[in-house]
């Protein structure tokens, strides 16, 4: 069973590797020597870090920034993608954020780009800068 839950500093050695593990995989066009462990610590800060957890294991996280309503990251380990615990993030963070929430999805990423669209969010304008992403409202 999934169980859903705020960051605790002891879960920061696991969310760094798959923060990590899952850009180097999903980017895969970036050099991933670009990519460190201590990215996740920089790319949260102020930030409001829940995960999913299986069996005591974290499997996945999504990162808010509560201020903006912006949901920053969600990442789910690909051992458990398919599973709806993308979806329960997203519950988590309808929680915790005021509506309209807002996001920002590679337009590369259409896997990505697809679930969000399936959890009702709406394409509101592609931005075309250095790799092209897709400014996204949930109302």
């Amino acid at each position: 069973m999934i169980q859903i839950r705020e960051m605790t500093l002891q879960d920061k050695p696991r969310l760094r590797k798959l923060y990590l593990d899952s850009r180097r995989k999903t980017f895969y066009w970036d050099d991933p020597e670009l990519m460190h462990m201590e990215d996740f610590d920089r790319d949260t800060e102020d930030e409001c870090v829940f995960v999913a957890e299986s069996n005591q294991a974290v499997v996945g996280f999504i990162s808010l920034y509560v201020p903006d309503s912006f949901i920053h990251c969600l990442f789910i380990d690909d051992r458990f993608k398919g599973q709806g615990i993308g979806h329960l993030l997203l519950n988590e963070a309808k929680k915790k954020l005021t509506l309209p929430m807002r996001l920002k999805c590679l337009s590369r990423n259409t896997p990505a780009l697809a679930f969000y669209e399936k959890e009702g969010w709406e394409k509101v304008h592609e931005v075309k800068v250095h790799d092209a992403y897709w400014q996204m409202i949930y109302r």
